[in-house]
């Protein structure tokens, strides 16, 4: 019988060296925000001429932080900042004047103010701080009736750290994607970094449910009912999740440009969500579960010391 628990460590290493690439790119580079987040304008155009090509010309009317992916076959998705260039309208003009010369009609056009991009990056942060503390309290009351030896709270917050690894592991990645090759991040990449954390915990509370049934039916160590609810769990687990990567892969090598970086997220963010399930957020219940052990025992110790004396 494979013994997962009593590889926690390997396993909290793996994690470890998995998000601390990301963590430094972060706090050395941070996220490339798109305008959702810094406010700009964007404009979906047709016509015969390639990225590259449309990106010099949108470049050479003064705007800044063009980018150019595609939107469909036949179509191009261009995102650029007119702060400090001239009046939005204006400025708007003229790339449509510009592109038009060069045989690129405009098909739709999209303005996001600073005002309503600072809206978009506070509702974010406090999306995704609501959506953990809410998770923690849920898993508390769900799993209010577990036996002994572990507390409600223990299942909601060791969730939660397993669900922070996956958070910082698809953020971490986006740091880096944004520094080397200028890859932005939009409310798309919000959307998806909620979805990943809400799949992660989904994943964890199968097997933490297993884990209650167990200590229910059972009287074996705390260690070895979490081993063998993670094996009862883990075909299931496996399987789950491999039918959705399996989706995400098709919609990332043919669903286009448009929402490549969103479905990589995703991506990413299931299979460190599967890996965190089975090999994190379990075998942080034995850690704490030990931890509290030993605290009692000094505890037990102390109060024993004071009494002689």
């Amino acid at each position: 019988m494979m013994d997962i628990v009593g590889k926690r460590k390997l396993w909290f290493t793996i994690s470890i060296l998995m998000i601390v690439p990301g963590v430094l790119a972060l706090m050395l580079w941070g996220l490339k925000p798109g305008i959702d987040f810094t406010g700009g304008q964007e404009m979906e155009v047709t016509g015969s001429l390639n990225q590259s090509e449309v990106a010099e010309i949108v470049s050479s009317t003064g705007v800044k932080d063009v980018t150019v992916t595609t939107s469909g076959s036949d179509r191009l998705l261009i995102r650029y900042s007119d702060e400090g260039v001239g009046e939005s309208q204006e400025v708007h003009k003229r790339v449509v004047e510009v592109l038009a010369q060069n045989q690129i009609q405009e098909t739709a056009f999209n303005s996001v103010g600073p005002s309503i991009s600072k809206d978009i990056t506070r509702n974010a942060g406090i999306a995704i701080a609501l959506a953990s503390l809410a998770i923690i309290i849920y898993i508390a009351f769900a799993f209010r009736n577990t036996p002994p030896p572990v507390s409600p709270w223990s299942f909601g917050i060791t969730a939660i750290i397993a669900v922070l690894h996956d958070a910082l592991l698809v953020i971490g990645l986006f740091a880096i994607l944004g520094h080397f090759f200028g890859v932005e991040i939009d409310a798309l990449f919000v959307t998806a970094v909620l979805t990943v954390i809400g799949f992660s915990v989904h994943d964890t509370i199968v097997v933490y449910d297993r884990i209650r049934e167990n200590l229910r039916r059972y009287n074996k160590p705390f260690e070895q009912i979490v081993n063998d609810s993670i094996l009862e769990t883990f075909a299931r687990s496996l399987n789950t999740s491999i039918t959705v990567v399996l989706v995400l892969l098709a919609f990332y090598l043919f669903g286009g440009n448009s929402i490549k970086y969103f479905v990589l997220a995703l991506l990413v963010g299931i299979l460190s969500g599967t890996y965190s399930s089975i090999f994190n957020a379990s075998p942080l219940l034995v850690v704490y579960n030990n931890w509290k052990i030993k605290r009692s025992a000094k505890e037990d110790s102390k109060s024993k010391s004071k009494s002689k004396k």
